[in-house]
């Protein structure tokens, strides 16, 4: 056997090693050398990796290939039934950063019933939307404002954020919605607009305090 060829073998052996920090070793070695052969093994190994450091390490791995190659691949694993297929998939794509991935950052995806996977497809739209899309991309993430627990709800906050004055105007239409979870996370996004510093615990108390008040807030300034 060509001494290359070995060296794939054993390569892609470490992958899928019962041993994380082999795993972890084989994807920083399929990075610092990319190989267009390690890339199914690499999006396959996203999918069921248990390891936070390894999967980011997988990543990487990823992004040193070429766009052209691993785009497809990854879009593809976006319909996946897997959870953390969809999840990796999106976070490997925003890490790319090549916007022919955008059609692919559905409504699905950005409503998906998985936080993990809302989570990633929010981070991953934000980086990914074209010129002149903000507002509505805007629009569809305010749909999802007074969900989940805590880390849920300031990613999309920080998503909202990221997109500037596009959020603007369905922010205000959230923050007089019927639903005072909904009206309590507007009011703390935009808040958080204003004063990064803030935190995010206390923009939601304030949000609180004025939602109980029955006021947005916006009287005060």
């Amino acid at each position: 056997m060509p001494e290359q060829d070995t060296e794939t073998m054993r390569v892609l052996q470490g992958l899928e090693s019962g041993n994380p920090s082999v795993r972890l070793q084989a994807a920083m070695a399929v990075g610092s050398t990319p190989d267009p052969r390690f890339v199914d093994r690499l999006i396959e190994r996203c999918a069921i990796e248990p390891e936070f450091f390894v999967r980011e390490m997988l990543t990487w791995a990823l992004t040193r290939h070429s766009s052209s190659m691993t785009l497809p691949k990854l879009v593809d694993e976006l319909r996946s039934e897997r959870v953390q297929a969809r999840s990796q998939a999106l976070h490997t794509l925003s890490k790319i950063g090549d916007r022919r991935a955008w059609p692919a950052i559905t409504r699905a995806l950005l409503t998906d019933a998985d936080d993990e996977v809302a989570r990633s497809a929010w981070r991953a739209a934000v980086v990914l939307v074209p010129e002149g899309e903000e507002s509505e991309l805007a629009g569809v993430l305010a749909t999802q404002l007074g969900r989940g627990e805590r880390e849920t709800r300031l990613s999309l906050s920080r998503a909202l954020i990221a997109l500037g004055e596009a959020m603007v105007s369905a922010l205000r239409a959230a923050m007089m919605d019927s639903d005072p979870r909904v009206r309590e996370h507007a009011i703390a996004t935009e808040r958080l607009s204003r004063d990064p510093d803030a935190g995010f615990e206390s923009a939601i108390e304030e949000a609180k305090r004025l939602v109980a008040l029955g006021t947005t807030g916006e009287e005060e300034r």
